[in-house]
């Protein structure tokens, strides 16, 4: 377990619903930077090896949404070059590069929110106020890393019959790589069933249900919640004032490097750091207190 679980379950929610927020609704480049360098920061301290392993998935995926921009947007006033009388122009490629960075990173954010924020810390937020929606919300929110697991297997089984995506004609892949995302929804629609079986089996909206819990809200709580809470809305109030807009077309538009700009840069790394920080904190404390035992 990491230092940042420890906290109470009201600021990892808090957390993760500001970065994941703010990441899906602003596509400024420098943002995006800071968005995907600390999602992998992030994600790296939480599960190690195995974010190593899912980027195997998420290089093709990132490839696949960077280049499709480009084939259904012919908006640009730099032209690159023309496809079947369509102009390709800077301008789509670098947006469905924005595009893609912003889903990877979202993924990644949901990643480790599901590291972090456990069923029972769900359900002991949003249970008593609404238990159906809360089951409901915990459900979906765990399917985004159980469908990259189950895709990644998925995967590496068709890859030993001779179905690899990675390889061969852009033909072959486009088949494999269709035949991998069928296998996967018929596999989403069984699992479906079967857990609507499981629930129901086990006496699911008989009765009133009870729930038990040893969360205690401590003063470094409030302390993280309200600092939390202080910097979205600082970052709320830059993007009101036009700190995070950028455009992409027709052209683009210029990168602020004022000062301002740059201190609403750093409010941002901030707040997506601060797991990071509380692990290098926690790490250095240990490290104090075994040096003089």
């Amino acid at each position: 377990m990491t230092a940042f679980e420890t906290y109470h379950p009201i600021v990892l929610f808090a957390f993760f619903l500001s970065v994941i927020g703010i990441g899906m609704f602003i596509m400024h480049p420098v943002f995006l930077v800071i968005t995907i360098c600390a999602a992998m920061s992030v994600n790296f301290a939480f599960r190690r090896g195995r974010f190593l392993r899912d980027w195997k998935l998420y290089v093709p995926l990132f490839i696949i949404m960077a280049i499709i921009n480009p084939l259904i947007s012919h908006d640009g006033k730099m032209v690159l070059f023309y496809l079947n009388g369509n102009a390709v122009t800077v301008e789509a490629i670098c947006y469905g590069v924005a595009m893609a960075t912003m889903l990877t990173a979202v993924m990644l954010w949901f990643s480790s929110y599901n590291e972090v924020m456990t069923s029972d810390k769900f359900l002991y937020l949003f249970g008593k106020l609404s238990p159906v929606l809360a089951l409901t919300l915990s459900i979906t929110i765990r399917l985004v890393p159980r469908f990259q697991h189950q895709l990644m297997r998925i995967a590496r089984a068709q890859k030993t019959m001779g179905m690899d995506y990675t390889t061969g004609s852009l033909v072959n892949r486009a088949k494999c790589t269709m035949r991998i995302i069928s296998i996967l929804i018929t596999w989403a629609l069984e699992n479906a069933i079967e857990t609507a079986d499981s629930m129901k089996a086990r006496g699911y909206g008989i009765g009133k249900r009870s729930s038990f819990s040893l969360f205690l809200f401590e003063k470094r709580d409030g302390i993280m919640l309200g600092m939390i809470s202080f910097l979205v809305a600082l970052l709320l109030t830059a993007s009101a004032l036009g700190y995070a807009t950028f455009y992409y077309y027709p052209t683009f538009t210029a990168i602020d490097w004022s000062w301002n700009s740059i201190t609403v840069y750093a409010i941002y790394t901030a707040l997506l750091m601060i797991p990071l920080v509380i692990e290098v904190r926690e790490t250095r404390k240990w490290k104090y207190l075994k040096s003089k035992m």
